[in-house]
């Protein structure tokens, strides 16, 4: 299964140790490449939408994490990249729980809340 993290470069440090944790069970894992170089927002927001449009792209973690005494926060790079997968039919899984300003759309949109537990990806 191939999946592709998104959300906030606050939690860069999340997104690499979900890497491997990934990766150790046989995953492919995608991570936004604006985290590995020095590439411009805009391109490296094309290039990340390009990564989870490919065809063999299963699913996308959502990297939810607490920022600034916001519970499972997701930003707006990380709405519009879960809008996007989920518009292009992957299945959406968020790291924790639901984001609360956003659970209308999440709930109708069936994404699939963790709860921090990543062994529940299929």
């Amino acid at each position: 299964m191939k999946i592709v993290l998104c959300g906030s470069k606050k939690f860069i440090p999340k997104f690499f140790e979900l890497q491997k944790e990934l990766e150790e069970r046989q995953f492919e894992v995608v991570v936004p490449r604006e985290f590995i170089e020095d590439i411009p927002k805009k391109e490296a927001s094309l290039i990340h939408f390009k990564e989870i449009d490919k065809e063999d792209v299963d699913a996308l973690l959502i990297v939810n994490e607490n920022k600034n005494e916001i519970i499972n926060y997701i930003g707006a790079n990380g709405f519009a990249e879960l809008a996007f997968g989920f518009y292009k039919g992957k299945t959406i899984y968020l790291l924790n729980d639901i984001y609360e300003p956003y659970s209308e759309e999440l709930l109708a949109w069936e994404v699939i809340p963790l709860k921090g537990n990543i062994n529940l990806i299929q």
